[in-house]
């Protein structure tokens, strides 16, 4: 972030990947709505995107011109625009952003600022590792695969909207590190304990399923072996929920920390948020 004036800040940040999906507009689409996702949780707005692209002589320019047509029509839908990119040739496609937004100073969302007491939200449901893990073994049912596809597209504009309308006091991304391990970076950067209760999460159609196959990417195993020290689990909480929350999410929704007295205000906003947790006094996370 740097500061042009007591008014205005502006907000620089990048991210792409090879694809999720094999739809190359959803792809598109999908690693769009990924790179502005830090620009939200910061709470501020989206002015433009430069396109990052890595594409292989053997695919068809059509392709290529799908995956940044989704891109410029997520950016599009953000209120904000492309205006130009670099390519490079690679083995393996790879597409993202260089996002520039916009916020006031005094306005800007931090991970290290929750309180104890305040709730803890989350405004995506959980489950698209394992999902497109599973796509990825050509063993995911159609209808979960576009339950995924549409909540990795889905902009985190409006649940920015809420977190600033409610005052919230802590918001982050839920992306690579899962729920848990960023759940961890929250909690550890504000001095606190987050309290998550299992029965209060929501998953998308399929997610659990697939994680009783075994559909986990290695990207699990790595968040469990750097955040798992830091998490404890209460006995009922079995193996498959706690790999389930170690599991990589991509373009998740907004884990935000609000004081109870704002809930109604963010729910004004955002009403299909999910309250899943608290913050406590102490270190660490506690799933019960």
């Amino acid at each position: 972030m740097y500061r042009l004036n007591p008014q205005q800040a502006i907000i620089t940040t990048t991210d792409f990947f090879p694809p999720v999906v094999d739809d190359p507009y959803d792809f598109g689409a999908i690693a769009a709505a990924n790179a502005l996702s830090d620009i939200y949780a910061m709470g501020g707005e989206v002015l433009f995107a430069i396109n990052l692209v890595a594409f292989p002589d053997n695919l068809g320019a059509d392709i290529l011109r799908e995956i940044l047509r989704g891109g410029a029509e997520k950016v599009a839908e953000a209120g904000a625009v492309v205006v130009g990119g670099h390519s490079v040739n690679d083995r393996e496609p790879k597409y993202g952003l260089a996002v520039t937004g916009i916020i006031h100073p005094d306005k800007v969302k931090t991970k290290g600022s929750a309180q104890p007491g305040d709730l803890l939200l989350l405004t995506k449901p959980l489950g698209v590792g394992v999902i497109t893990t599973a796509l990825k073994q050509e063993r995911a049912a159609a209808g979960h695969v576009a339950s995924a596809v549409a909540s990795m597209k889905l902009l985190n504009r409006l649940a920015a909207q809420a977190a600033q309308v409610a005052q919230a006091t802590a918001v982050t991304d839920i992306t690579g590190f899962g729920l848990l391990g960023h759940a961890h970076e929250m909690a550890s950067q504000s001095g606190t304990r987050f309290r998550i209760y299992l029965d209060q999460l929501t998953w998308l159609p399929g997610a659990v399923a697939y994680g009783e196959q075994g559909a986990f990417p290695g990207g699990m195993g790595n968040n469990m072996r750097f955040f798992g020290p830091h998490v404890q689990f209460d006995p009922g909480v079995n193996q498959l929920m706690q790999s389930l929350l170690f599991t990589p999410e991509t373009s998740g929704g907004l884990l935000v920390a609000v004081n109870p007295a704002h809930l109604p205000q963010f729910l004004e906003v955002l009403n299909d948020a999910q309250v899943i947790g608290v913050v406590e006094s102490g270190a660490g996370i506690a799933v019960s």
